[in-house]
C-alpha cells in the first residue's frame, strides 16, 4: 500500500513540475502581434488571451493569400510590382509589402473574398505551350467565374514572383494552377485531373461552376 502511495505522488511531482514548465514557455514565448492589431491602437487594451485569438486567426491565413492579393487586386498590372531590391524572394515576405498600401486589411475576411471571386488563378507565360494548353483546357469548361491568368513574363517583377511561387507552393515552372489558395501543379496535374473526370468536381468544390465539360479526353 506504500508503494502505490509513493507512485502517486511521485506522478503528481511531475505532472506539477510539467505544467510549471510549460507555463513559463507559454508566457515567456517570443511571439508577435499582427500588424493589423499593431496599427489599430488595441494592443495597449487587449487581453493576452484577446490577443491570443487575434493572432490565431491571422496565422491561419498562408502568405499566398498575400501575393494573390497583389495580382488579383484592380491596380495596373505594373503599377505595384515586387522588387528584389527591396525583398527577399526565398523568405517570408511582411504583409505590409503584398498590401501595396492599403491601410488595415483584414487578411481573413481578404483570403475568402479572394477565395469568391478568383477561387482559380493561374500563373502563366504568354509563350510557354504548357501554359497555353491549361488555359485551352480550362476556358472548355466555361467556368464563372472565370480563372484569373497572370501572365508573369508581362510583368516587370516576374523573376520575383517565380522565386515566391517556388517557395509558397513547391513548384517552380508554369503554369502553377492556384485554386483557393493551393497548388494543383501544371498542365500535367491539370490534363491528369480532366482524364479520370475529376477537374469538374473540384472546380465546383471551389464554389465555381463548369458550365461545359470540357475538352474530349483521348
Amino acid at each position: 500500500m506504500q508503494g502505490g502511495t509513493s507512485s502517486f505522488r511521485r506522478r503528481r511531482v511531475i505532472l506539477c513540475i510539467a505544467l510549471f514548465v510549460f507555463g513559463l514557455v507559454l508566457y515567456y514565448a517570443p511571439w508577435e502581434l499582427p500588424a493589423s492589431v499593431k496599427e489599430s491602437g488595441l494592443s495597449g487594451r487587449l487581453s493576452r488571451a484577446n490577443i491570443a485569438q487575434l493572432t490565431k486567426g491571422q496565422k491561419e491565413v498562408g502568405e499566398i493569400y498575400g501575393l494573390l492579393h497583389l495580382v488579383t487586386s484592380d491596380m495596373p498590372e505594373n503599377e505595384h510590382v515586387l522588387s528584389s531590391t527591396e525583398l527577399d524572394p526565398t523568405k517570408p515576405v511582411d504583409w505590409s509589402v503584398y498590401a501595396a498600401g492599403e491601410p488595415k486589411i483584414d487578411w481573413v475576411k481578404e483570403a475568402a473574398r479572394i477565395d469568391k471571386v478568383h477561387p482559380i488563378v493561374v500563373f502563366s507565360k504568354t509563350y510557354c505551350p504548357y501554359s497555353r494548353k491549361a488555359k485551352a483546357l480550362l476556358a472548355s469548361y466555361d467556368i464563372s467565374p472565370p480563372p484569373k491568368v497572370v501572365e508573369v513574363d508581362v510583368r516587370d517583377d516576374g523573376n520575383v514572383l517565380k522565386q515566391l511561387l517556388t517557395r509558397l507552393t513547391a513548384h517552380s515552372t508554369f503554369p502553377n494552377i492556384i485554386i483557393q489558395g493551393k497548388t494543383i501543379g501544371g498542365s500535367d496535374n491539370l490534363d491528369l485531373l480532366h482524364s479520370q473526370k475529376e477537374l469538374r468536381t473540384l472546380i465546383e468544390q471551389a464554389g465555381a461552376k463548369a458550365r461545359k465539360s470540357g475538352l474530349e479526353s483521348d
